[in-house]
């Protein structure tokens, strides 16, 4: 019997995030691309620096009622005529509005590109803005708050922003707005942020995928740089100054089974050079299953399905002003809640006495550099990721030059990073469960201050 003889392994090809290359449009809008041979659906991001910041106060929520309503027709198409046109060409657009601006999502077949650019570029560049599609989606908008108020997670959110930073900073409110602000929103108040942010000078398109055979700056030509308008006027950064005080707040859910857990603090952005140490140290912390916290709260004690840590930028600025977000994040048995919130605290209490250990590390290194190429199979996750980096100031090599970072950290760094990111004694707690059942066990615990609020 004759058998094929066993495949042997090649040898492995180095990997590196794609690198895209830079140019600009006569319009003023900055372009990046990047060929990825064999991704046929092309993906381009559109960022738009109209940050929540500009929202006039009284209207926060206007930025994302103007992104979600650049699609809603334009100077050549209805509503419903703009969404058959994607359909028609294989397209999805996708807008919403974060603190550092407004986004636009494309993705489109490489064959239907020039149609796909030339809606998005309708879209930026003549929305029509009817009274009626403006009306529906504030509609809209206050008909999302009731659900978001009664989601245990996002309830948590808000409160713990709330709590966090100054009642005047725009990191206190909600991203989308109030019920009171976004009921104050109308065309008018939609036109006049459109007109005073929404222009191509400061604005930055992402193309990525396999441009074969695509004249492409003919093609962005005919479609974005048709976009035109005079450069906006620089908005001032809002202040990112969080007070970590160690405290909790206990939003009252009468009834509930479970306790919602959401601790944070303020921390750097993605330009301090401990960033990269502190993303190896938080993973280790709480990225995955088989990190620290689970392995206690989860797999040891049961508390819980499953508690994360995570750091999440809110405003990144290469002046070095920026602010990101540092947290852990679960959910517990109400009759536990005070067990669990003290085994957490020894955790961190053990990590600050006795650091990683170099096995924890490795694991880290490895899920979080060794998985990179899989994470950026596709177009758009590339297209994501650049965009993410024009919107928080990075340079246009971030992300290869973090991998290589990531890499050669040590424990004995990474230990340091993480220990100073969660102080046991500077973390505001924010639990969304009954109060009378779990308020008493909280303040034993002595981590702060507990006060207590409504839950609507």
């Amino acid at each position: 019997m004759d058998l094929h003889p066993q495949p042997s392994g090649g040898q492995p090809r180095p990997w590196a995030f794609p690198a895209p290359d830079r140019g600009a449009l006569p319009n003023g809008l900055s372009l990046l691309r990047s060929h990825r041979p064999g991704q046929q659906v092309i993906a381009v991001e559109v960022c738009v620096p109209a940050p929540l910041a500009a929202e006039p106060e009284g209207l926060e929520g206007v930025a994302t009622i103007t992104a979600r309503a650049l699609a809603e027709g334009t100077d050549r198409h209805t509503a419903e005529e703009f969404a058959a046109e994607l359909e028609r060409c294989g397209a999805t657009l996708d807008t919403y509005a974060d603190h550092p601006g407004i986004r636009l999502s494309l993705e489109v077949p490489a064959s239907r590109l020039a149609r796909g650019l030339e809606l998005l570029a309708d879209a930026l560049r003549a929305p029509a803005f009817p009274d009626s599609e403006i009306e529906r989606l504030v509609r809209n908008r206050l008909d999302e708050i009731p659900h978001e108020l009664a989601n245990p997670t996002r309830r948590a959110a808000m409160a713990l922003y709330a709590e966090m930073f100054p009642a005047g900073s725009r990191f206190s409110l909600p991203r989308q707005g109030t019920a009171d602000s976004v009921r104050g929103i109308g065309t008018e108040a939609v036109r006049a942020f459109y007109e005073a942010h929404v222009r191509p000078g400061a604005a930055t398109a992402v193309v990525v995928g396999d441009l074969s055979g695509i004249d492409l700056d003919a093609v962005l030509q005919d479609t974005l740089g048709a976009w035109t308008g005079p450069a906006p006027a620089p908005v001032p950064a809002a202040p990112a100054n969080g007070d970590d005080t160690g405290r909790v707040v206990i939003v009252d859910r009468p009834g509930a089974v479970q306790t919602q857990m959401l601790i944070g603090r303020p921390g750097p952005d993605r330009h301090d050079r401990v960033w990269p140490a502190q993303s190896l140290g938080v993973y280790c912390l709480g990225g995955t299953l088989t990190s620290r916290l689970d392995r206690v709260l989860r797999e040891e004690k049961g508390y819980t399905y499953g508690v994360r840590a995570f750091s999440q930028v809110l405003r990144s600025s290469a002046r070095g002003d920026g602010a990101a977000m540092l947290g852990v994040h679960g959910s517990v048995a109400t009759e536990v809640t005070g067990p669990a919130l003290a085994d957490l605290w020894q955790v961190l209490r053990t990590l600050a006495e006795e650091g990683l250990t170099d096995d924890e590390r490795d694991v880290a290194v490895q899920n979080l550099v060794g998985v990179a190429p899989l994470r950026y199979e596709t177009a758009a996750a590339v297209a994501g990721t650049l965009a993410d980096q024009v919107e928080q100031e990075l340079p246009d090599d971030f992300q290869a030059q973090l991998y290589a970072r990531l890499a050669g950290t040590g424990t004995v760094e990474a230990s340091a990073a993480v220990i100073a990111a969660f102080p046991p004694g500077r973390l505001v707690t924010v639990l969304v469960g009954d109060a009378e059942q779990i308020a008493a066990p909280v303040r034993e615990l002595g981590i702060g201050e507990v006060k207590v609020i409504g839950g609507a």
